[in-house]
């Protein structure tokens, strides 16, 4: 545990980002915030904070619980972070999911033009 850990640092390091540079990417680009402010990767974040991220089409609250500078298995992160994400949020994820009705079966390459015209003869109103 270390005294002071950078923002885009303990996001990796508690796995909500793959990487370290794909965390510091979001950081700049401002899908993280604290509170209601955009950060930059270096913020300095406390035990209490809670950060919001963005990944399109919900926002993500954590709740800091500890501090961590170094990546941790995935069994030991609900000691480090809380979600705190509203269910409302998470509600955006199962009607999107509901709403891909039309699934291709992995590995089938693209829709050929016969699927395209299927496609348009059931969304064409008359």
């Amino acid at each position: 545990m270390s005294d002071q850990v950078r923002v885009d640092k303990w996001l990796w390091a508690v796995r909500v980002f793959k990487t370290r540079s794909i965390a510091t990417e979001a950081v700049k680009k401002g899908r993280v915030s604290i509170g209601d402010m955009a950060v930059k990767p270096s913020r300095v974040i406390k035990v209490g904070d809670v950060v919001h991220v963005r990944k399109s089409p919900v926002t993500y609250r954590y709740k800091v619980l500890q501090l961590a500078g170094k990546r941790m298995g995935s069994k030991l992160v609900s000691d480090y972070m809380e979600d705190v994400t509203p269910k409302e949020e998470l509600e955006i994820l199962e009607v999107q999911k509901q709403m891909g009705w039309f699934q291709r079966e992995r590995g089938t390459g693209r829709p050929t033009k016969k699927d395209r015209r299927d496609l348009d003869d059931f969304f064409e109103t008359d």
